[in-house]
């Protein structure tokens, strides 16, 4: 019998404009409407994947904030503190996918929701019966108190003894990277897994040699460093030493999300008690099915789908 988990993770949500045509987006004519926002992401990975998923956030009182409540309730996810908020215009983006499968994203969310959420909202009862809190860089970005309200998440996070994941998920046009870097630097000593992206850890730390990472994770006292290398797979730092898994080999599509469904996948992982490689290889398997569909969360897959593409079927009797 699979023993039954519950995460915690908190953050704005969009709705999402896919093109309907690769290419710069001046030339699209068209978009089709989805659901999107990393924190919801990684929800929704986490749902399908069969962990109990709690999120916290704030929605516009509008059309576009009934359908991520909506959306997000039918995925199995505790909307309980999710509010709907009148006089803020849900947070729009609209993708831009180029023919290799890369892309930029262009963020329309100003008076954002999420704005509404305040230190004192965060209160202890909300994480009764929590395994792990998963927080992101986006929500520190987009304001400054957001700092503020993710310091009381850690605080109750230290005081219930509850496990605390964090993916840097850098995004220069929201802040600086010198703001990025200070938020980070407040936070980090609280993070147990540190879940980043090669080129984001090496923007933080100024070096992803080797050492550098070690000594990083010694600083902070970081208990597991996940560097993310898309197409190069997954390493990790733990207790002294370093594993690493290849990425798997599919034909990618679109490559948002990748990263929050890694995230899903391994925290999955970790809550199950995996080995360090089996992790990688759960999560890098995540992340490369996302990458074959369109959208932001439409590739996500459920636990079946994972155990099929890394032939472990085995560890679902964990």
């Amino acid at each position: 019998m699979t023993e039954n988990f519950k995460v915690f993770t908190l953050g704005d949500a969009l709705i999402t404009f896919n093109p309907s045509e690769t290419g710069p987006l001046r030339y699209v004519p068209a978009f089709t409407r989805k659901v999107g926002g990393a924190e919801l992401n990684f929800a929704i990975g986490c749902a399908r994947l069969g962990l109990d998923t709690k999120w916290t956030s704030r929605l516009g009182g509008d059309e576009f904030g009934r359908v991520i409540y909506n959306f997000a309730r039918g995925e199995g996810i505790d909307m309980s503190e999710v509010n709907l908020v009148d006089n803020y215009p849900t947070s729009l983006n609209f993708k831009e996918i180029r023919e290799d499968g890369s892309g930029k994203t262009f963020y329309y969310r100003y008076q954002s929701p999420i704005l509404t959420l305040e230190p004192a909202d965060i209160t202890e009862k909300m994480f009764e019966g929590v395994d792990l809190i998963h927080l992101t860089g986006v929500f520190l970005a987009i304001d400054p108190k957001n700092l503020a309200i993710v310091k009381q998440v850690l605080k109750i996070a230290g005081e219930k003894e509850i496990r605390v994941s964090f993916d840097p998920n850098i995004r220069l046009k929201l802040w600086t990277l010198e703001q990025a870097k200070a938020a980070y630097i407040e936070i980090m000593p609280f993070v147990d897994i540190l879940l980043t992206g090669l080129d984001e850890i090496e923007m933080i730390n100024g070096d992803a040699s080797d050492q550098a990472l070690e000594d990083f994770a010694g600083r902070f006292n970081i208990e597991q460093l996940v560097i993310k290398d898309g197409g190069n797979g997954s390493r990790l730092y733990q207790n002294g030493n370093w594993y690493s898994k290849a990425a798997f080999q599919v034909k990618v599509v679109d490559t948002v999300g990748a990263g929050d469904g890694f995230d899903a996948g391994y925290i999955y992982s970790i809550l199950h008690g995996y080995e360090p490689e089996d992790a990688l290889e759960f999560a890098n398997g995540v992340g490369a099915l996302v990458t074959t569909v369109s959208g932001d969360n439409e590739g996500l897959p459920y636990l079946q789908e994972v155990l099929a593409l890394v032939r472990k079927e085995k560890l679902i009797e964990r």
